[in-house]
């Protein structure tokens, strides 16, 4: 008879202690499913996530985590929208070499460039991001050269009333205007496939 009560004691001790594990692992996944205050993440910022989400192709890359605003060089404070609607801002690429590609749709040096663009882009990407910014012609025109030339992963800007083409002094295409880290323009013309390529992989290893 000893025993058997023993044994029962023993069994309520055991439902009891599955139970509060029970509590504290019901607790725990309320804790991780919650929503961050604040609310959803307003469009163009960064998700409230701590880990790594998929970055659309036509966004432009985040810096590194605690990058002030006040090191954003005047140079890279505009905003835009790309060819595939999405906002863009340019702050978000500072401390690193940005190289902007102004082009036309129907401009021929600017399709020949376009093949190297697309071939050194996803390379490069996070080190010395390349930005298209598509202008002198129709938002489907340009739609149809990215297209063409598989230009689909790199971000571009349409500007179709010349605002940033303006800003950055650019009068015609093709144009790169090459951005160091620091905020500086150490190019602003010209550049066929090699230079370009040559330019590039340069910024990357300094």
């Amino acid at each position: 008879m000893r025993i058997s009560r023993a044994w029962t004691g023993a069994g309520r001790l055991r439902r009891a202690a599955t139970a509060g594990a029970l509590v504290v692992a019901l607790f725990g996944v309320a804790a991780c499913t919650g929503t961050a205050p604040g609310g959803p993440a307003a469009a163009g910022s960064a998700p409230a996530s701590t880990g790594t989400p998929p970055t659309p192709a036509d966004a432009a890359p985040t810096p590194a985590s605690g990058s002030p605003a006040a090191q954003v060089p005047d140079v890279l404070r505009f905003t835009g929208t790309t060819l595939g609607g999405a906002a863009f801002d340019a702050a978000r690429l500072a401390g690193k070499p940005v190289v902007l590609w102004f082009w036309a749709p129907w401009c021929a040096t600017c399709a020949s460039q376009a093949w190297t663009v697309a071939e050194i882009e996803p390379r490069y990407r996070d080190t010395v991001p390349i930005v298209g910014v598509a202008g002198l012609g129709e938002r489907k025109a340009m739609k149809e050269f990215v297209t063409e030339f598989d230009l689909g992963a790199t971000p571009q800007i349409e500007d179709t009333t010349g605002a940033l083409w303006k800003r950055f002094k650019v009068t015609e295409q093709s144009i790169f205007v090459i951005i160091d880290r620091n905020g500086t323009v150490v190019h602003h013309g010209f550049l066929d496939g090699e230079a370009l390529t040559a330019k590039v992989a340069a910024l990357a290893g300094a």
